[in-house]
């Protein structure tokens, strides 16, 4: 249950993220509900998989940077999710760069939120 909470949390913040800020934006012909929840599939699995190993590489420029580097990683996490769901997945998802780093931290700031709100604390 507590997987399909985190995808739910993730799924709502992509679409708040598309809807704010205007470098998210999903073309062709899949449905944008559609296309949101396998990005948040895809976005999950690099968050599980992918972004350990980036942090665990980058821990030097997160420690010189106090942190701001993960803001970075996670645009680069998104970007990431974007073009695996565009190029092996056919999901029609585009992401510039600034799009990707306003992203980040509106997808980054939801999660947080929602999570904080939602799941149970045991």
């Amino acid at each position: 249950m507590r997987i399909f909470v985190r995808w739910f949390i993730i799924f709502i913040a992509l679409i708040l993220a598309a809807w704010i800020v205007p470098g998210i934006t999903v073309q062709g012909t899949t449905s944008a509900w559609f296309a949101y929840a396998v990005m948040a599939v895809v976005l999950g699995l690099v968050n599980v998989f992918i972004k350990p190993l980036l942090k665990l590489l980058s821990c030097g420029c997160i420690a010189v940077t106090f942190g701001l580097f993960l803001i970075v990683i996670n645009a680069f996490v998104l970007w990431l999710s974007a073009w695996i769901c565009t190029t092996f997945l056919g999901i029609g998802v585009e992401v510039t760069i600034w799009g990707a780093v306003v992203g980040s931290i509106v997808v980054s700031l939801v999660s947080w939120l929602l999570d904080r709100f939602v799941t149970d604390k045991k």
